[in-house]
């Protein structure tokens, strides 16, 4: 067994022992008596719950739409705010610009927005989405403008002197230099674009979704449903908590030996829902 497996082994059993000590408690508060089998059901309830909707298949299109509008409103975020971030950071005439704004838009949550929206846009897809690039644009933003400001003036000022342009600059040492903080942006943009999403299925009610599940699961006091529900959701978080932006830290920046491969990118950790 290698140094990385074995250093890695602790981790793993602290958080099965974490996730199974949480099963253990709700199992003793479903039987407990203090509510009804019907609205806190037990761990084998929920799971013969979770087990007849993957095969009924109807909660597949549910996740798919559900991803669909995640994706899409985060790649649109990205887009949006990569250019002002690396502006604000950049040009001091941006940042007195635009930081007043991001300060404003910052601390709202995401979900205060959802009912202008859809009265706006109306019920659907674009409310939802929407809701999810405001979500995300605001965290990235900000990660990306405090990214580019922590880059060393004295190592772009070297590169100029020694004839790099302003593409080899950005490329060689602006974008490297602010990468740590654009991952934390990308993983803290992409957690509040996530609750966005659910929270605008929840409100904008869009066909399919697993905020529209949950609602509907609701209306019928269906709470296994609405459990299992969210046990997917929790699922599909930690799949790209773990596989998706972990083994991407890894093959750039850890790789660059920017971090450690044991540290987590924690600067700038501003968030709200």
């Amino acid at each position: 067994m290698t140094k990385r497996r074995q250093s890695s082994l602790p981790a793993l059993l602290r958080g099965v022992s974490g996730i199974a000590l949480f099963f253990l408690i709700w199992e003793i508060f479903a039987r407990s008596g203090m509510f009804s089998n019907a609205l806190t059901p037990s761990l084998e309830s929920i799971l013969a719950t979770l087990l007849s909707m993957l095969l009924q298949g109807d909660i597949l299109h549910h996740v798919a739409s559900t991803l669909g509008r995640v994706l899409l409103g985060f790649g649109i975020s990205f887009a949006i705010a990569l250019p002002i971030g690396m502006l604000m950071g950049r040009y001091r005439f941006c940042e007195r610009l635009m930081s007043p704004l991001l300060s404003i838009f910052l601390p709202i949550p995401s979900l205060a927005w959802v009912p202008l929206f859809v009265l706006w846009f109306g019920i659907g897809n674009l409310a939802t989405i929407l809701v999810v690039i405001y979500a995300a644009a605001t965290q990235l933003t900000y990660n990306i403008w405090i990214g580019v400001r922590a880059v060393n003036p004295l190592w772009i000022k070297a590169a100029t002197i020694m004839g790099a342009g302003r593409a080899a600059v950005f490329w060689k040492i602006i974008w490297p230099g602010a990468l740590p903080y654009i991952f934390t942006g990308v993983r803290l943009g992409f957690g509040r674009a996530w609750i966005a999403v659910i929270g605008g299925e929840l409100l904008a009610s869009p066909q399919w979704g697993l905020g529209k599940v949950i609602f509907d699961a609701g209306e019928f006091l269906n709470t296994g449903t609405m459990l299992s529900a969210l046990i997917i959701i929790g699922l599909i978080g930690v799949f790209f908590e773990r596989v998706i932006f972990k083994n991407l830290e890894r093959v750039t920046i850890v790789r660059w030996g920017m971090i450690t491969a044991s540290k987590h990118i924690t600067p700038t950790k501003r968030s709200v829902l």
